[in-house]
């Protein structure tokens, strides 16, 4: 089952990303411009045999890009911090996993004429260092492994060239070397809320 959601998520990120060509819309100058939101992050707890349990983290990334009107697209920085609420069943103090992304996104904007907020889909794909500090594993231990991530949100402008944003984002990465037994992956559920500025 969890293969097969996988598989549909990947399928649906492609026909995303497949939209974002300029020539699905009217030729217009896209305009620049650069965000940056924070929020918490709900990551899931790894149940394949590793039982790796975590604290509610942090989630924050900032990019540039350019936006087309019905659409947008930008590279995107991202950093991620959880503390390790249980390992193996054992409680733990003071370990944490961090992860720290590179990645490529594209947007559909759903404008909706006399509406105050603009509902968006979003989907990226890039690569994600993930480092783990713990001390039931010994030394700390770090892997960069694909990573690929979507969402919804809405946006709406109290101020010209100014956009508020709320969204929610599924972050997930391919399996991780931790120094463990097995790989393990990584899955986030994040709520992030930002600002996004037209230059």
């Amino acid at each position: 089952m969890e293969k097969m959601m996988k598989k549909t998520a990947m399928a649906a990120l492609a026909a995303v990303m497949l939209t974002f060509g300029p020539s699905s819309y009217e030729a217009e100058a896209a305009d620049p411009y650069a965000r940056i939101g924070i929020g918490p992050g709900f990551m899931s707890d790894s149940e394949d045999g590793t039982d790796v349990e975590y604290k509610t983290g942090v989630a924050v990334n900032g990019a540039v890009g350019l936006d087309g009107g019905l659409y947008r697209v930008e590279g995107e920085i991202g950093y991620q911090e959880n503390k390790i609420d249980s390992w193996a069943g054992l409680d733990v103090d003071g370990d944490e996993v961090s992860m720290l992304s590179f990645m490529g996104n594209g947007y559909i904007d759903l404008e909706m004429p006399g509406s105050l907020v603009t509902p968006y889909l979003m989907g990226g794909i890039g690569v994600a260092n993930v480092d783990f500090d713990d001390t039931l594993a010994g030394d700390p231990d770090s892997d960069t492994v694909f990573a690929w991530q979507l969402g919804v949100g809405v946006g709406f402008q109290p101020l010209p060239r100014v956009t508020v944003d709320i969204g929610y984002r599924y972050f997930t990465t391919a399996d991780v070397d931790a120094g463990l037994a097995r790989d393990i992956e990584i899955a986030s559920h994040d709520i992030l809320a930002g600002v996004r500025i037209t230059l």
